[in-house]
């Protein structure tokens, strides 16, 4: 199947060169671009992309007011939207995330990692860029005691992949690290989104720094 790319950023020299490298592989068409808010919103009710990529700061609506309209909660069949931004410490991007988008990379990642970022997202997984991951969710987990503390309901093992997924890490190393399969880890976290009502391997990792479970994980 055809993944169906959506491009939405004010400048079009971005979109540009994402439409190169997107549609230089098989498999990846991008049927729209979009340079501000409105018309990405308005395009991608139209289209309906599998994957969105869109900028965090645009005209008209910004990035979270995108993925709200488009991915957040009660929006039937949403689209995954990837966040592609140059702020790696903006608290705009935590909001993305609790909006609905299934995750965020950085505007100076190489090719490849942005076609696995389309990849991943439309397969129902997610990509986020390793060193914000950390860095991001770590300054921005509140200093408080959280409101839903589910950890009694996860395994230790759970909670080893739960510690990963903070870190960054993608389904591939967490089987490396933790000696099992890969299709064991998919089903770990499948029954780990089952009992955080996670939507997405993004909101673990933000339950994980909320709960203070990757210091817990080493």
């Amino acid at each position: 199947m055809t993944i169906r790319v959506l491009l939405a950023d004010d400048q079009a020299m971005v979109r540009s060169g994402f439409r190169l490298i997107l549609e230089s592989q098989p498999g990846i068409t991008v049927v729209a671009e979009a340079a501000d808010g409105v018309e990405a919103v308005a395009h991608a009710r139209e289209l309906r992309p599998d994957v969105c990529l869109v900028d965090i700061r645009m005209p008209g609506q910004d990035g979270i007011e995108v993925t709200r309209a488009l991915s957040g909660p009660g929006v039937i069949d949403p689209p995954r939207i990837v966040i592609v931004t140059t702020f790696d410490t903006d608290e705009y991007v935590y909001g993305a995330l609790r909006a609905g988008a299934v995750g965020f990379l950085l505007k100076d990642v190489g090719p490849a990692l942005l076609i696995e970022a389309v990849r991943a997202a439309s397969a129902g997984d997610a990509l986020i860029s390793p060193s914000v991951t950390v860095r991001m969710l770590k300054q921005l987990a509140p200093a408080r005691s959280p409101a839903l503390n589910s950890q009694s309901q996860l395994s230790g093992r759970e909670l080893d992949i739960v510690s990963s997924i903070a870190k960054g890490r993608t389904n591939q190393e967490i089987a490396a690290e933790l000696f099992i399969s890969l299709s064991t880890v998919k089903t770990h976290i499948s029954r780990i989104q089952g009992k955080l009502a996670a939507r997405n391997r993004v909101e673990i990792a933000m339950w994980s720094w909320e709960n203070r479970i990757t210091s817990q994980g080493g």
